[in-house]
């Protein structure tokens, strides 16, 4: 017979919670979340300041190291993560042979396993070859998203510039030609405030896989698997597609609240940590209105403005990170089903700080399972089995 949940002395199972919501599993000096204030830091400095201040090239050495470089160190890291671009020959012709149809995420996530094959440090778990190998792995993967695009849309590869910024250098191999300064720093921004962000799904993988002692291309790799899923990563393409699929003139409030009234489900809005205002949206509103007026696409920005509106009278729930970003992303000419793998491509930089601090203080993630199924059972032999 099968077991029921009310049968059980629950004192054995004290931590016992769907989801492991609440549960603490691990320490971190990575970043800080605080979800009732809506306050979002990265090793101590504020998000909001980062996104004014800094840059995203500042932000992984922050991530890696817990503190900010000083110029020498952040023109070393330029030069390195400049030098890394290029991809090996195996990955390029793979990228060529791929399926156009495949989702850019299920192609970075094979091309982020194959850099393993290519890379000398692959099975060296110090602490240093670990760092370098997590440079490399945040250099190249902008390359593999744009090579793939350009090569779905019958265009050829453009090699890096190696000149210039991550984000200028993105833009430049996806678009074959060089990005003015404020496209250049618009997706900064982004990269920014997808880098890093707490006990999330897809950085409990990394973590996890991590804590088996395999290499940082297997832990990446299973984050990018993890971030493909709709309830974690790829909200803000559902919040483009639905936007795209209206006509200029929709009246956004009636369709919204029809929506609502047919219980389904807005995406873009609410968040499992946070309960008020997320942090990162905030800045991302601004560059969402700037940019939508530049490109005669304000009317995008208004339908967000009001959908913001109608889900916080009707539903008290806010806008978290997506919502906003999917604006600005689209504004810049950007496919909707390439903002997953972007996202990856910032969160490079948190999963590969999150496996260097796992590295350093590791023991293996074995949590415990509680069993509701059938006990007890009489085998019958094959034949006998109706």
């Amino acid at each position: 017979m099968a077991i029921n949940i009310n049968d059980i002395d629950l004192s054995q199972y004290p931590y016992l919670d769907k989801g492991l919501e609440g549960i603490v599993a691990f320490s971190s000096r990575k970043s800080k979340i605080d979800g009732a204030k809506g306050e979002l830091s990265y090793a101590g400095y504020d998000i909001d300041t980062l996104a004014r201040n800094s840059t995203f090239e500042e932000v992984c050495f922050l991530l890696w190291h817990e503190r900010l470089p000083n110029k020498q160190e952040l023109d070393e890291l330029n030069a390195t993560l400049t030098a890394e671009r290029d991809l090996p020959e195996t990955v390029l012709n793979y990228l060529r042979s791929a399926n156009p149809k495949s989702e850019p995420m299920a192609v970075l996530r094979t091309a982020v396993s194959m850099l393993a094959d290519d890379d000398e440090e692959v099975l060296e778990m110090s602490h240093e070859a670990s760092l370098r190998k997590s440079i490399r792995l945040t250099a190249k993967t902008p390359t593999i998203i744009a090579a793939f695009d350009r090569v779905r849309n019958g265009k050829e590869i453009v090699a890096p510039s190696k000149k210039n910024s991550i984000a200028f250098d993105f833009l430049y191999m996806l678009n074959g030609e060089e990005p003015g300064e404020n496209a250049t720093r618009t997706m900064d921004v982004l990269l920014i405030t997808h880098a890093e962000h707490g006990m999330n799904a897809s950085t409990f993988t990394c973590r996890s896989i991590c804590a088996t002692l395999a290499d940082v291309h297997a832990a990446v790799t299973g984050a990018i698997g993890s971030l493909k899923g709709p309830l974690h990563g790829g909200a803000n393409t559902a919040v483009m597609n639905m936007l795209k699929s209206l006509d200029p003139d929709t009246d956004i409030v009636a369709f919204i609240k029809g929506k609502l009234e047919r219980k389904e489900k807005i995406m873009g809005f609410g968040h499992r940590v946070y309960k008020t205002y997320d942090p990162r949206a905030k800045f991302l509103r601004l560059l969402a209105q700037d940019l939508s007026k530049e490109v005669d696409m304000e009317y995008l920005y208004e339908w967000s403005e009001a959908i913001v509106k109608v889900m916080k009278e009707e539903k008290n729930i806010d806008p978290n990170v997506d919502f906003f970003s999917a604006t600005v992303y689209y504004s810049m000419g950007i496919e909707p089903d390439l903002y997953t793998a972007i996202f990856a491509m910032a969160r490079m930089s948190g999963w590969t700080a999150h496996y260097l601090e796992q590295l350093g203080n590791n023991r293996l993630i074995r949590p415990r399972l509680l069993y509701l199924g059938e006990t007890d059972l009489e085998y019958f032999p094959v034949e006998s089995r109706s």
